[in-house]
This record gives C-alpha cells, sequence and structure tokens, in this order.
C-alpha cells in the first residue's frame, strides 16, 4: 500500500502569466482558488482547479526555457478526461483553440487529442 492518497497538483512556470492566466480560466473554464503576487520571488502564482485537480502556475518572466519535444525524458503533457473528444474539440474551437486530429488509443479504443497551452505545454484530451 502507497503511502500517498493522491497526486495534490501540478505545476507549471510561464513566461507569460497574463496570457496563460486567460487561457486556463477564460477558454479552459477553470476556476481559480487564489492568485497572490509574491514580492520575495517576484512572481506570480495562481491556483486553479479544474474537477479534483489542481494546477499551479508560476509567472516567471525571465526563467530559462526548457526543450520541447513528447519523446524527451521527463514532463510530457498534462491530460483531462473529456465525455467526447470531438465535442471538446468543437467547443474549443469556438473559443480560437486548434486540437490536433483525434487518435484512437489501441489499449482502451477510447478517443483523445492534443492542443498546446500558449507557452508549448501540450495537453491530451482523452475520453
Amino acid at each position: 500500500m502507497s503511502i500517498f492518497s493522491e497526486i495534490a497538483h501540478l505545476a507549471l512556470i510561464v513566461h507569460n502569466y497574463s496570457q496563460v492566466k486567460a487561457f486556463y480560466v477564460d477558454k479552459l473554464g477553470f476556476s481559480i482558488i487564489r492568485e497572490n503576487y509574491r514580492e520575495q520571488t517576484n512572481d506570480w502564482k495562481l491556483d486553479l482547479r479544474c474537477g479534483n485537480c489542481e494546477l499551479e502556475i508560476f509567472g516567471k518572466p525571465d526563467a530559462p526555457k526548457r526543450p520541447s519535444g513528447a519523446e524527451l525524458c521527463g514532463y510530457r503533457h498534462l491530460a483531462f478526461r473529456v465525455a467526447d473528444v470531438n465535442k471538446a474539440i468543437e467547443e474549443l474551437a469556438k473559443k480560437g483553440i486548434v486540437c490536433d486530429p483525434v487518435r484512437i488509443d489501441a489499449y482502451t479504443h477510447n478517443g483523445f487529442t492534443f492542443l498546446r497551452d500558449p507557452e508549448g505545454n501540450v495537453i491530451e484530451l482523452h475520453e
């Protein structure tokens, strides 16, 4: 038995805080738990909720960029379950968000797609 009960949150460091905040709140519909400017570190910290998931966003304009690519070691993508991937794509398209073509998972046989946030972080929608 594991000593862990659940994943508490995922954290992202972003360059353009206001653009990323608008994306997750206004376009994806996450709710704001709290938002604070942290004077000691000269950055913004935004805590968001989507269902039982929490996402922390740290706005650090001068943070170094990490190499990207889905097959590199480390963080790959953030995945969210949706009831119908095609309907989710349609709703996001109305908000100007472009998703990759739907693919079918070879093991679960469920549909999934990928999109990117304004900083290029990969997000998966999975039935």
